[in-house]
Formats: C-alpha cells, structure tokens, sequence
C-alpha cells in the first residue's frame, strides 16, 4: 500500500479479486497492524524483502503483485530483486524513482508538512491531492474510517518517507520480463500522470491504462473501473 496507509485501504478491491484469487495484503513497515519495527528508514529494499518473507511464510511461490504508489516502488523492487517470483506485475500511480519522477511540488509541500499534522488534519490536507473533485465526500470518509484506526505514527511516517526517497528504479526497469500493466489516474495531483508513462515506456511490453475521473487513490474515485480493470488483468495472465 501507499506512503503511511494500512494494508486494509484495499478494501474496494478485495471483494471482486477474492473471488477468483488468493489475497494476501501487507501492512508495510511503520503503518497498520506492522507498526513502528528498529531499522529506520524502511527503505524499499527492506520493505520489499519484507513482502517475499511474507509470500515464504504463506507458502507461495509465484503471486500476482500489485502495488499502488509507494507499494508500487515496492513492486517495483521486488520483480527487479526476484523475478521468478513474480506471475504478473500491476503499477498503480506510482513513479520510478524520486530522481526521474515528474513530482508536484504542491503535494512534496504538503508531504514534507504532514508528518506535524494530527491524521484529521493530514488528511483534511491531502484531499485535493488524493480524491478527484466529483468523488462524495461520504465516500472520502469511508475511506478514514477504514484508515485513522490504523494510522502510521509520525516515526513511522518519516521512516517510510526518508526510505521511499533514497530508492530509484529508473535504469533496471528495463530488465523487467513480467507481464505488467500500468495504471493512473488521469487526475492525479500526487504522482503527476506522467510517471504512468514513463514506467510503461521504460519496461518491454508494459501495457499503460488511464482512468478518466480518478486522482491519486484512484480505487475509491473509480472502485468499479479499477476492480474489473484488475480481475480482467489477473484472469489473462493466470
């Protein structure tokens, strides 16, 4: 999952992907049932090893990975660090690396000041960059009562940020060999939409879908778009 979110903010999606597949969410280090662990900052090496220990644990060989924004650099690493691992690859709205993103410098502002914000305030402040402007508000705070029970600390926070920012996967991207398919939002004022295309031009045969209406978390402004996107995706590469 995203920078400081719980594993249980795909909560959209699983009822659609259980119904054919195996789920299995991880709560990456700093945030959710994880929780703050020694070895700050998580880098997205750790947090990626951390994701194949968990698939050991589970006794699973080979899964469909997907990540969405910071879980997509995790992604990212993980194909790069273990390919034969990995059956499929699915990006979302996410970028290959802070050094060749195209960043917002609104949203870095906004980041940079969240880690001193209460999470009401935090995510009072991310709203134009995370929800497209037509998505309710009820559904906005669906979403916060899935997520403020399992807020990340500040530490927690920081940690994921400053190991987040230290990761670039721009030059491997094209050793990637896994069927992968890209996904934005059209809106997305976090990680800008061209990122989406700089990943897909960068991997060999990556398949790259906009969603029209839909800003960074793009699978509760499009939850219906998304989800048959994602099974229509994982049933052709089974």
């Amino acid at each position: 999952m995203g920078l400081a979110y719980p594993a249980a903010m795909w909560f959209r999606l699983v009822p659609a992907l259980a119904e054919s597949y195996r789920v299995i969410r991880i709560d990456n280090r700093g945030a959710g049932r994880t929780g703050d662990v020694p070895g700050a900052p998580y880098t997205i090496e750790t947090m990626a090893a951390d994701c194949l220990a968990v698939l050991d644990a589970a006794d699973v060989d080979t899964a469909h990975v997907v990540g969405i924004s910071m879980g997509g650099l995790i992604a990212q690493e993980i194909v790069l660090t273990a390919p034969e691992r990995v059956r499929s690859l699915c990006l979302i709205a996410t970028h290959p690396g802070i050094a060749h993103a195209v960043m917002n410098p609104q949203a870095m502002a906004m980041l940079m000041q969240r880690g001193q914000m209460t999470p009401q305030e935090a995510a009072e402040a991310s709203i134009p960059f995370n929800y497209a402007p037509e998505t309710p508000r009820e559904r906005i705070e669906e979403d916060w009562a899935v997520r403020f029970p399992l807020a990340a600390t500040n530490e927690g926070y920081l940690a994921q940020v400053v190991g987040s920012s230290q990761w670039d996967g721009y030059d491997r991207l094209e050793g990637i060999t896994a069927p992968t398919l890209v996904v934005h939002g059209e809106l997305d004022a976090l990680v800008p939409p061209e990122n989406g295309r700089i990943i897909a031009g960068r991997i060999p045969g990556a398949e790259l879908v906009m969603i029209p209406n839909a800003n960074h978390v793009l699978m509760t402004d499009q939850p219906e778009h998304v989800s048959k996107l994602l099974v229509e995706w994982l049933d052709r590469n089974r």
